[in-house]
């Protein structure tokens, strides 16, 4: 039976031979570095003012669907933070900084907000 080549680990800068994937002191570096969602301010008290704000406000707020009639915009299921800083920041919740939007909306959103990596295209 032939054995699979070494290979380097992908971590940039880590010179390891690994049979696959990341050696074993990359991976553990790696997970060390995640930050948790309850970390982020995602916790019990932002659960609460999004389920509440969906209630207020059921339907996408995105700009594309704010031109549509209400009955005809879809379902959000999201709530955006429009300053883009998360429950963590100065309005984190409060209501004039939320938006509703659907899943797809907001990933989009969101794509084009972030700084780097795929959502660097032009849409």
């Amino acid at each position: 039976m032939a054995r699979k080549a070494m290979q380097v680990c992908p971590t940039p800068g880590c010179p390891t031979l690994t049979p696959s994937g990341r050696c074993e002191a990359c991976q553990h570096k790696a997970g060390r570095h995640r930050t948790s969602a309850t970390a982020k301010g995602y916790d019990t008290r932002w659960a609460r003012t999004r389920a509440a704000y969906l209630r207020a406000h059921p339907y996408c707020e995105c700009d594309d669907c704010e031109a549509l009639p209400p009955l005809l915009r879809p379902r959000a299921t999201e709530v955006n933070h429009r300053d883009g800083l998360g429950p963590l920041g100065p309005r984190g919740h409060d209501w004039a900084n939320l938006q509703a939007m659907t899943k797809a909306h907001h990933s989009r959103h969101t794509a084009k907000e972030q700084p780097g990596g795929w959502n660097d295209r032009e849409q």
